[in-house]
C-alpha cells in the first residue's frame, strides 16, 4: 500500500515538501496538499504592489494545475484540527488520514499586538497590500508625513526596509521627497539588525542609506497605540503621519493550538533539526510554522524571519526524511535553521543590497553585504525566475 503523505499549506514550504516527496517516491506515496488558499502568492513582490508596480495577476498563480502536473492531489480547504494519535486531520472538506504529516501552514498577522493595528495598513498579505495600494493613492491626493514601521515581536524586517526605501524612491518620483518627513520606527536595537542579529557592516550601511535618503530612523521602540494620524510609542513620543505602513508580528495558525503539546505560545511547532515535531515522529513542521528560538535577547522583543529560501531548505530536509521513513530507514537528514545559508536581495527602488552569509544566525564564518543599483535588477530577475520555478513545480532547482 502506498504511504499517505498529507501536507497542510501550499506556499513555498508546502509546495516544496509535497512535490519533492512525490518526485522521489512516485507510486510509493499518495501525496495530498490541503490549503486554505487557491493561489500561490510570491510574497516578496508585495513591496511593489501598493505603488502600482505589480498587480495580483502578475505575482500569483492557481495551485491546482501545478500540483496536478506533479501528481499531487490538491484540496482547497482549511485544516481545523489535528489528531496525531489517530493520524487524522479535520478540514472544512472532511477528514484526511495520513501516515506522515507536514505542517506548512505559514502565519497569520498578529494584529492585536498594538491597539489600533487593525485600522492601519501593512503589506504582509495580498489583500492587505491591495488595501495599502488604495491608501497610497489617496495619500498622493493629500500628502503629508509618512511613517514606515515594524512593531515589537515583528520578524519581517526585510520587507519593512524594502518598502521604506521604495517609498522614498516613489516620493522622489512624484516630487514629494523634500516636502514630507519620512520616518522609520522599529523594534530592532539598531537599523540593520534584520531579526538575525545583523551582518558585518549592516548598521553602518543602513545608516548610510537612511542619511542618503533623508530618512529619520527611530530604533529600539515598542508601539503603544496607533491612531489615525499618529503612532504613540511606549517610551514616550509620537510620530505623526498622513500615510503609514506597519509590519506586525506573525503567529502560527490558531487551530494548531488545539492539539496538546504540538505548539509553543506563538502557535509554532517546536522541531528537531530533522524538522520532526518534538512530540511526534511522523509529524513535521517547515517554514514559518516551525518554531525557531532566538539565541539572543533584545530590550524590545524581535522575531526571526523564516520566509523564502529558509522555508524551502527546511522543506527539502523534511521531504528527504519522510522518503527515508517510507523506505524503512532512519530520518537522518539535518539542517538546523541557524545553519541554513542566508541569501537575500534587498530592493531599494533604484538601488539595493545583496546579503550573503554561510549561516542565518550567528556565529558565522563568512558574511558580506554588497550595495549597488545592480541589486534592483537582480531582485526583478529573481522574482521572474522564482515565480516560473514554483509555477512549474520545479522545486529541485536552486
Amino acid at each position: 500500500m502506498s504511504a499517505r503523505v498529507l501536507v497542510l499549506g501550499g506556499s513555498f514550504a508546502g509546495m516544496t515538501a509535497a512535490v519533492s516527496i512525490k518526485n522521489q517516491l512516485g507510486d510509493e506515496a499518495e501525496v495530498t496538499v490541503v490549503a486554505d488558499r487557491e493561489l500561490f502568492v510570491f510574497n516578496p513582490s508585495l513591496i511593489w504592489l501598493p505603488f502600482g508596480d505589480r498587480a495580483r495577476a502578475g505575482i500569483s498563480f492557481a495551485l491546482a494545475p501545478t500540483f496536478a502536473r506533479r501528481g499531487v492531489r490538491f484540496v482547497h480547504a482549511a485544516a481545523t484540527a489535528i489528531d496525531p494519535d489517530g493520524h487524522q486531520v479535520e478540514t472544512t472538506e472532511g477528514t484526511f488520514d495520513y501516515d506522515y504529516l507536514v505542517v506548512a501552514t505559514g502565519y497569520r498577522n498578529d494584529l492585536d499586538v498594538v491597539p489600533g493595528m487593525r485600522d492601519t495598513h501593512t503589506i504582509t498579505s495580498l489583500p492587505a497590500a491591495e488595501r495599502t495600494a488604495k491608501a497610497w493613492t489617496e495619500f498622493l491626493q493629500d500628502p503629508g508625513d509618512v511613517v514606515i514601521g515594524a512593531t515589537q515581536r515583528a520578524s519581517c524586517f526585510g520587507a519593512a526596509y524594502e518598502f521604506l526605501f521604495n517609498t522614498s524612491h516613489q516620493l522622489r518620483k512624484v516630487g514629494l521627497h523634500k516636502k514630507v518627513t519620512l520616518t522609520y520606527v522599529t523594534a530592532e536595537p539598531y537599523a540593520g539588525h534584520f531579526g538575525i542579529d545583523g551582518m558585518p557592516g549592516a548598521k553602518t550601511m543602513m545608516g548610510m542609506f537612511a542619511k542618503m535618503e533623508g530618512i529619520r530612523v527611530v530604533t529600539g521602540q515598542a508601539m503603544k497605540e496607533i491612531v489615525p494620524d499618529r503612532i504613540v510609542l511606549e517610551g514616550g513620543g509620537e510620530l505623526p503621519y498622513k500615510f503609514a505602513m506597519v509590519v506586525p508580528p506573525f503567529r502560527g495558525q490558531d487551530f494548531l493550538a488545539e492539539t496538546p503539546k504540538l505548539v509553543d505560545a506563538g502557535n509554532y511547532v517546536p522541531v528537531r533539526s530533522t524538522y520532526q515535531s518534538l512530540e511526534y515522529d511522523d509529524v513535521y513542521a517547515v517554514g514559518i510554522a516551525a518554531a525557531v528560538p532566538a539565541p539572543w535577547v533584545t530590550q524590545v522583543p524581535v522575531g526571526i524571519p523564516k520566509t523564502g529560501f529558509p522555508s524551502e531548505q527546511q522543506a527539502h530536509v523534511a521531504a528527504n526524511n519522510i522518503v527515508a521513513q517510507v523506505r524503512g530507514q532512519e530520518p537522518t537528514h539535518e539542517k538546523p535553521f541557524g545553519r541554513i545559508p542566508a541569501l537575500c536581495i534587498m530592493d531599494a527602488g533604484n538601488n539595493g543590497v545583496a546579503m550573503v552569509a554561510d549561516a542565518m544566525l550567528p556565529p558565522r564564518k563568512a558574511a558580506v553585504m554588497i550595495p549597488g543599483p545592480q541589486n534592483h535588477w537582480a531582485k526583478i530577475a529573481f522574482e521572474k525566475y522564482s515565480i516560473a520555478k514554483m509555477r512549474a513545480g520545479a522545486v529541485g532547482l536552486p
